[in-house]
């Protein structure tokens, strides 16, 4: 079993400034999209891979059996209606009401979706993405419920990983499992191909505690109008990554996304891995006063995931 250490705070140079005085600034990316050299070994094909470096995201359908896809529906229904007693600090709900909005440390609320996030078809696909071996950055339930699920701003994930969780480098992937189908109408992820290759230093100082409202409502290092509608002219649209039940979409961590509210009766869920390779552990937060809790970054010494081959069991 592979154990690294946390790299020194001290000697972590910071590759990508971000939350500064004066105007948003892009950069280009410093780090590869995909790290490895697709072959026939591959876990993706060749046409996925060159998809996923270009547009900095990969959409996989059929990935699951229909019972598999049954035992994850019904634990994360429980998982919801608080079943397994979650406590409330892995809580967050929506703003105006007490409809459940995410879940979070959902491999340790439940034993299925662990063994989900350990799944070769997860975890196997995230190390050839990243070249390396990986753990768990972060693991969440994303619920928007129907006539009340409220948006999620266009940010990059990786913008809040360096800035207030110390992550060093663009070498983390997320995969989103698609627990309910998600469709046009009941706010799917959408993202701005291409936009994985630029680094939008926002503007502002991050305040104390700043994950207690931006979990509901992200104001602080999110791009400004008018950088997202040039980076989407340039990438030619937004794509809206869709699909059934059972689709597992992986997206880099720098690409550009967000989510419509959804208005439409049919409630929409995601269950959320992030994946971040071992060498590229949390140092202390790069752009904030203090780290994030627990629940937000994993900031023990982290160990690597074993990917485990086979039907999901309960």
């Amino acid at each position: 079993m592979n154990i690294q250490t946390r790299p020194d705070a001290m000697t972590a140079q910071d590759e990508y400034p971000t939350r500064v005085a004066g105007q948003e600034r892009l950069m280009p990316r410093k780090d590869p999209v995909l790290w490895s050299e697709w072959s026939e070994g591959a876990p993706i094909s060749k046409a996925e891979a060159e998809h996923y470096d270009e547009k900095g995201y990969l959409v996989r359908r059929d990935m699951f059996d229909e019972d598999e896809l049954k035992m994850l529906t019904e634990v994360a229904d429980e998982l919801r209606d608080g079943g397994a007693g979650i406590p409330d600090a892995d809580l967050i709900r929506e703003p105006d009401s007490d409809a459940v909005r995410t879940v979070f440390r959902l491999d340790r609320h439940s034993k299925v979706f662990r063994r989900l996030a350990c799944d070769t078809r997860m975890a196997g696909v995230a190390e050839f993405l990243l070249n390396d071996q990986v753990y768990l950055h972060q693991s969440r339930l994303n619920y928007k419920p129907g006539f009340a699920g409220k948006e999620f701003y266009w940010h990059s994930d990786f913008e809040t990983w360096h800035a207030e969780d110390g992550m060093p480098r663009m070498r983390a992937v997320s995969a989103s499992v698609l627990l309910t189908p998600n469709g046009p109408h009941n706010g799917p992820l959408l993202l701005v191909p291409g936009s994985q290759g630029v680094f939008i230093s926002c503007a502002g100082e991050t305040p104390e505690d700043n994950h207690e409202t931006s979990l509901k409502e992200q104001k602080v290092g999110v791009p400004q109008p008018t950088t997202i509608e040039r980076l989407a002219r340039q990438a030619g649209g937004i794509d809206c990554a869709q699909g059934a039940t059972g689709t597992v979409i992986f997206f880099e961590c720098n690409t550009l996304h967000g989510s419509n509210g959804n208005i439409s009766p049919d409630p929409r869920a995601n269950a959320f891995f992030v994946y971040n390779a071992m060498s590229n552990a949390l140092t202390e937060p790069f752009a904030a006063p203090s780290s994030r809790p627990d629940f937000l970054a994993n900031r023990e010494v982290p160990e690597a995931i074993a990917p485990v081959k086979g039907r999901l069991t309960a």
